[in-house]
């Protein structure tokens, strides 16, 4: 039995904005996390368990930290693929493996179930006002079905192809992501050690062609002190890099520029960052650099 309820697997940084979105557009949402605040809080019905979401709601988002997070929701005792019926979708909004990813989708199919994999971009803020970027992976008709489901959390909605395409275009959007913040943070410290006006040296960055998205959107907050807080922290970041290196291993593609990122994340999470926001990588490099900071506290 189902009813027009959404149901919401995971609601916690990007799964809670996601629901309150949903909510506030005036869609019932019936979540489960084991946070049982994080479901009230974004305005959701607290069902007690898995098996409840799944037996009520015919269309079923996830958000969750990874894989093997999501394989025990999908696969577990009581798990969604245990109470999964004909007709039914279920959507998986992490950022997780491709080849589980499809290996789950072929499971589902045998039940009728749609597994469509929707990566999701544009962090806490977007998340925040409903306007992320859904790059999609599954079935065109479900995907048609999912067109009320995804316009109050998301923007731009792009059919990247079958099973596994989503989470694939996911994970080479987060490689350039963690690139690019890493390298940033890089030269910030290194500007601020130079003794340059970071202001400055930012208006140059973003009419010149060392323009990224950390110049433009996270380095304007970071040098007055405002890390951003509430996006990827920096061990998510990791995880991110190492299912892209396994996604190229899996290509046949060399990979010759993960050293970077995986350095820097790897080392902010060692000094202590790791379940902050992936911005204060800078820190870990500036404290490595002699201490730097790129604002006054």
């Amino acid at each position: 039995m189902s009813d027009a309820t959404i149901g919401f697997i995971g609601l916690g940084n990007m799964g809670g904005r996601m629901a309150r979105c949903l909510v506030d557009a005036g869609t019932p949402v019936l979540g489960f996390d084991p946070n049982v605040e994080a479901v009230r809080a974004a305005g959701a019905g607290v069902a007690p368990s898995i098996a409840e979401v799944t037996q009520r709601c015919d269309i079923v988002l996830m958000s969750l930290p990874d894989s093997n997070v999501v394989e025990k929701v999908v696969e577990g005792d009581d798990g969604v693929l245990a109470y999964a019926w004909d007709g039914q979708i279920v959507v998986d909004l992490s950022t997780a493996s491709v080849s589980s990813t499809r290996r789950l989708a072929m499971r589902m199919a045998e039940k009728g179930t749609d597994y469509v994999d929707a990566g999701i971009s544009g962090g806490a803020a977007a998340a925040e006002k409903g306007a992320l970027t859904l790059m999609v992976g599954g079935d065109k008709t479900a995907l048609k079905r999912l067109e009320p489901v995804f316009a109050p959390i998301a923007s731009k909605v792009v059919l990247m192809g079958g099973s596994g395409a989503g989470h694939t275009t996911k994970l080479l959007n987060n490689f350039l992501n963690a690139v690019s913040l890493a390298a940033t943070a890089e030269v910030m410290v290194a500007g601020k050690k130079a003794d340059l006006d970071l202001h400055q040296l930012l208006d140059v960055l973003n009419a010149s062609s060392g323009v990224n998205f950390a110049t433009l959107n996270r380095f304007p907050k970071i040098v007055d002190g405002d890390y951003l807080e509430g996006g990827l922290t920096s061990q998510l970041m990791t995880k991110d890099v190492v299912l892209y290196a396994d996604l190229l291993h899996e290509l046949g593609v060399t990979s010759l520029n993960t050293a970077g990122p995986m350095a820097s994340f790897g080392l902010a999470s060692a000094l202590g960052y790791g379940e902050m926001i992936s911005n204060r990588v800078v820190d870990a490099i500036g404290d490595v650099s002699g201490g730097v900071r790129l604002h006054q506290s």
